[in-house]
């Protein structure tokens, strides 16, 4: 292989390093907002890259690129359609979780119900970091560099020998972020692999059109658009399963999936926590939904072009070949070491934001309450570094057997679905319900649970009509029963004092001024998105 391919990876990848260490050198670690919350200083530029960054890592490139190449633009939804969960973040949530200085989801559950669900929330979002997340990121990961440069031809390996090794080495630099330099470098890190990230995985698109158009970049357009209108058309039929993406789905069961993952997932909104003040926090949610409906051009589109160029070699793996095999098709080989320096580096932001996230909560949310609540942040500290240490070696073992788990995105959405919604069902009826009671939790948590994993793990199988139902129709009917159950045990068994949120002071509250304006820009612009996927302008 070329040899500025290995030059260029190594720079560019020490350069983020070097940069990020330089500006966190002097922050102080040894307290809790310190080091899980970047002192309370991010702004909307570095929350909004950062938010992007956990979000896109090799588990979407290669899972979405996947689906687009076997059914065509419809799985855009998944990313078009999270502004409106982040709009939701920004205006609804941000206002109450900075209100009561929150460090972690789970404490709100506390503060809002009792520590028995506090610590039932965690080991919940633990599990489901250390069993679902941390795993399939770094595999994810593996398998880009593995099909890229070929490294089980090159070195002789098995596939599975390969992937183990770079999962290993991931795992490692990884780590060192997370927890030796806390949510400020995880977060500085995260912005400037975006600039590259959207520089890099631009490349990919444009080289692909050039050569699908055997030189030209608009006879390559052209035939991306026209070769089969069907694939340009995001609007799925109803009754279809996945990869696709029924249209109904949009409002319903995606829409609740999305406000979990963007509004509650502890990986994802530690960023906003870490705001200056309320109205950084709400420019970083809003830009990040103004980019995350930018974000198919990177996801989606090579998917297509993949299978237009490949065939049904591009499906191999589930379509998990896809996007591997037109980044060593299309880009050119002296480019290869930069886009694979901003691939690590997608990786490394969603493995040391997960993980740093997991040492977060175990260290305040289960360790400190249960056996040592007198103890210092500086010791707690060290405990989430050690706990992180502990879950990285866990995760990394576990990695490499992901290689026989099918399709990524899949997977990994279809197992978050059996908690997702009963977690955010708590936690928004807890900011806007006062006679809510501490028992609600304890009993919707446990049957959203045992409900899901029956009807998606068990009679689908054995029932011929629940076969071919998409799992976002349960997510969707299981939290309108989730939300009859609040109203019941409400109803039955009220709150005998209003909750009330107390303001601790923790940062100004000042709204953004032009915040509700830029949203609404950033709305229709992803209606004009759904508009020009549809039989109306691109698609059949």
């Amino acid at each position: 292989m070329n040899l500025i391919v290995p030059i260029t990876f190594v720079g560019f990848t020490a350069l983020v390093a070097l940069i990020s260490w330089w500006k966190t050198r002097d922050d102080a670690l040894d307290t809790q907002d310190g080091y899980y919350l970047a002192g309370r200083s991010l702004t909307g530029g570095v929350i909004a890259g950062s938010l992007l960054m956990t979000n896109l890592s090799a588990e979407q490139l290669v899972g979405m690129n996947s689906q687009s190449a076997r059914v065509g633009m419809s799985p855009m939804g998944w990313e078009v359609t999270s502004a409106v969960a982040l709009i939701i973040l920004a205006f609804v949530l941000m206002p109450r979780y900075l209100k009561t200085g929150l460090t972690t989801i789970p404490q709100f559950f506390e503060l809002r119900y009792d520590a028995a669900v506090r610590r039932l929330v965690s080991f919940i979002v633990l599990l489901s970091y250390v069993v679902i997340m941390l795993p399939n990121i770094l595999y994810a990961g593996a398998q880009v560099f593995v099909n890229i440069f070929q490294i089980d031809v090159t070195f002789g390996l098995s596939r599975f020998a390969a992937i183990a090794i770079v999962c290993v080495l991931t795992a490692i630099v990884g780590s060192i972020y997370a927890l030796c330099g806390g949510l400020h470098a995880v977060a500085l890190s995260d912005s400037i692999n975006g600039v590259g990230l959207v520089i890099g995985g631009l490349l990919v698109p444009v080289f692909g059109l050039i050569a699908l158009g055997g030189g030209s970049f608009s006879e390559g357009w052209d035939a991306f658009i026209h070769t089969d209108p069907e694939m340009m058309n995001a609007f799925d039929a109803p009754n279809l399963n996945e990869p696709y993406l029924p249209w109904p789905l949009l409002f319903t069961g995606l829409l609740v999936n999305n406000l979990y993952y963007w509004a509650t997932n502890q990986s994802i909104i530690q960023r906003t926590f870490g705001a200056k003040n309320l109205a950084e926090a709400q420019k970083g949610a809003v830009f990040a939904g103004f980019l995350k409906i930018l974000t198919p051009i990177i996801i989606i589109v090579p998917g297509i072009i993949s299978f237009y160029m490949f065939g049904d070699a591009a499906l191999v793996d589930n379509g998990d070949a896809a996007y591997p095999m037109i980044v060593r098709e299309v880009v050119p080989t002296p480019l290869l070491g930069f886009f694979a320096a901003v691939m690590f580096g997608a990786i490394l932001s969603s493995f040391n934001s997960v993980l740093n996230s997991a040492s977060t909560i175990y260290a305040l949310d289960i360790h400190r309450p249960l056996f040592n609540p007198k103890a210092s942040d500086s010791y707690m500290v060290k405990i989430g570094q050690r706990f992180g240490t502990v879950v990285a070696v866990f995760a990394t073992i576990l990695s490499p057997f992901m290689l026989y788990m099918g399709g990524i995105t899949t997977f990994v959405n279809s197992c978050f679905a059996a908690f997702n919604t009963p977690i955010f069902v708590c936690l928004i009826v807890g900011f806007l319900s006062k006679k809510a009671p501490t028992i609600m939790p304890k009993i919707v948590i446990p049957v959203h649970v045992v409900l899901y994993c029956t009807l998606q793990f068990g009679l689908r199988n054995v029932i011929p009509a629940l076969e071919n139902v998409h799992y976002l129709y349960f997510t969707a009917a299981l939290f309108v029963l989730d939300m009859v159950l609040v109203a019941v045990i409400t109803k039955l068994y009220p709150r005998k004092e209003d909750f009330v949120l107390h303001d601790v002071g923790a940062v100004e509250l000042v709204p953004w001024k032009h915040g509700k304006a830029v949203a609404a820009f950033v709305l229709c612009v992803m209606v004009a998105a759904y508009v020009v996927f549809s039989p109306l302008v691109l698609g059949a």
